[in-house]
């Protein structure tokens, strides 16, 4: 179980540490499963010069081989309304995989490892009083029809980041345990050790897929298309909700024979059971200046793909960024035919949202 590069996932060599989130019990922990890490105090995790000032070019050895231990400070539920309700408090920042088209803001510097937050019995309790607080959900929407879903890796990967700690275990734990909500999220890796967590169909897993010659390319240190589609089953079998995650839809001549072997490779693995009840989550690329920038120093093949002015726009979002997206229209008419395609392959999966 490795990624496309020969070398390790994590090699953790250096811990960037406050000195508050090592003297909790779960910076202890993680500090003893890395004993021959050089640790670094730091008086915040966002700010770290050696990791800011690092080589551009040297984009992926910081994500292999540096780690941060963090407290969260904001313990915020942000309404989502798209893969869950609610995006809860993260339990960690940044991540040990190098997407080239990944939104994660790069507060600590080019690279952002993986920040663990260490107070996660505060995490946790901040969102067993949020749930008590909601009661019952009133009624279904597309998230879920029963229950209220939180999104619990919008910044990084769990699977990866049960590597490193046991904070997503406890986060398993937390769900099994609430009558009205669930967790949820995203990942590109397939990490074992999830199968023994007993969810108990509390978690949602969303596994994010995109065309196997198109991931080798974009998808940098993460599992490989066909390791991530063989896990579905196994992961349905051990007690989570199974869904999928198409994104990004990043187009090309040629996409819609790739999407077309995807959405085949995925009906010939899935158990009926699995099939039953899937629903997937549809997100067409965005992309920016900044980061376009960024991957030029170290994966300028992939901007080849990412950087397509001739067919994208500029649009601000929500949160006040200028993006580029698919011209209007054309995005529209490209969506529909994905859609299409994949209704024609995989009628039974139900298609939450589409953007």
């Amino acid at each position: 179980m490795t990624g496309p590069a020969a070398l390790p996932l994590l090699d953790i060599r250096r811990i960037h540490l406050e000195p508050a989130a090592a003297a909790l019990p779960r910076g202890a922990e993680i500090l003893a499963r890395f004993p021959d890490a050089e640790r670094i105090e730091v008086a915040s995790h966002w700010r770290i010069p050696e990791l800011r000032e690092a080589e551009p070019g040297d984009y992926l050895r910081p994500k292999r081989e540096t780690l941060v231990l963090g407290v969260k400070k904001g313990l915020h539920f942000r309404p989502n309304g798209r893969s869950a309700d609610f995006i809860a408090p993260s339990t960690s920042n940044g991540c040990a995989m190098a997407c080239a088209y990944c939104y994660v803001a790069r507060r600590k510097g080019h690279a952002n490892p993986i920040t663990v937050f260490t107070n996660i019995e505060e995490i946790a309790e901040a969102t067993l009083r949020h749930a008590a607080k909601l009661g019952p959900k009133p009624r279904p929407n597309q998230v879920d029809e029963r229950d209220w879903v939180y999104d619990l890796g919008e910044n990084g990967d769990l699977s990866v980041d049960a590597m490193v700690s046991d904070n997503v275990r406890d986060l398993v734990a937390l769900f099994r345990g609430l009558a009205n909500a669930k967790g949820s999220f995203a990942t590109k890796w397939v990490n074992p050790d999830l199968l023994g967590y007993d969810p108990q169909g509390r978690t949602r897993v969303r596994m994010s897929l995109m065309p196997d010659g198109m991931a080798k390319l974009l998808d940098v240190r993460t599992a490989p298309v066909a390791t991530r589609i063989a896990a579905l089953p196994d992961l349905h079998r051990a007690g989570y909700e199974v869904q999928l995650n198409f994104s990004p839809v990043v187009l090309r001549e040629g996409w819609e024979a790739e999407w077309g072997a995807l959405f085949e490779e995925l009906d010939d693995t899935l158990p009926a059971t699995l099939k039953e009840r899937l629903a997937a989550e549809v997100i067409l690329l965005t992309h920016n200046a900044a980061l376009h920038e960024v991957n030029l120093a170290w994966h300028p093949k992939a901007e080849e793909l990412l950087w397509r002015p001739d067919i994208q726009e500029e649009k601000r979002s929500e949160s006040g960024a200028v993006n580029l997206r698919y011209r209007t229209g054309w995005k529209g008419r490209w969506l529909k035919r994905l859609l299409d395609l994949f209704a024609d392959r995989m009628p039974y999966c139900r298609v939450r949202y589409a953007f």
